[in-house]
């Protein structure tokens, strides 16, 4: 086998792994129920999809120019990309764009609730103690582990 035929092979493998991970970011889209899980489908498949392409030319070309283009480029995505779908979704969720009513948990109104002093309602029961009560299991001595209930 030549170095050649190596880069080749390697340039293909990196190749279809791009592809693949771009074309389940494409299926998240369609098939993902709210905005919010949308954006995590694009941003971690079009990262993931950018590093497979750009590492698929770096093995088929091969140079120095190529090389350091491809990984300023990956950087540069693995930067770019979450940080503008936090941005995204943050001003979505401030806009009041609700997430999908099978959520279980939606932990910036939470912290919002808690920094106005409001009651944070189906926060974890570690939440709800607060930090002076986590040591004693609560105002009433109780152990502060939650436990299944065995009711039917």
């Amino acid at each position: 086998m030549t170095w050649q035929t190596i880069g080749d092979a390697l340039s293909i493998i990196c190749a279809l792994a791009g592809i693949f991970f771009m074309f389940v970011g494409a299926i998240g889209v369609v098939r993902l129920p709210d905005a919010y899980n949308r954006l995590h489908a694009t941003s971690k498949c079009s990262t993931l999809g950018i590093m497979g392409l750009a590492l698929a030319a770096v093995f088929h070309v091969g140079t120095l120019a190529v090389t350091t283009k491809a990984l300023m480029t990956i950087v540069f995505a693995f930067v770019a990309a979450p940080v503008g779908s936090h941005m995204l979704a943050k001003a979505a969720h401030i806009d009041g764009m609700k997430p999908w009513d099978r959520q279980m948990s939606d932990e910036l109104q939470q912290d919002k609730d808690r920094q106005a002093g409001k009651s944070p309602g189906n926060a974890p029961r570690e939440m709800r103690l607060g930090p002076q009560n986590r040591a004693s299991g609560g105002p009433s001595g109780a152990d502060p582990t939650p436990r299944m209930s065995t009711a039917v």
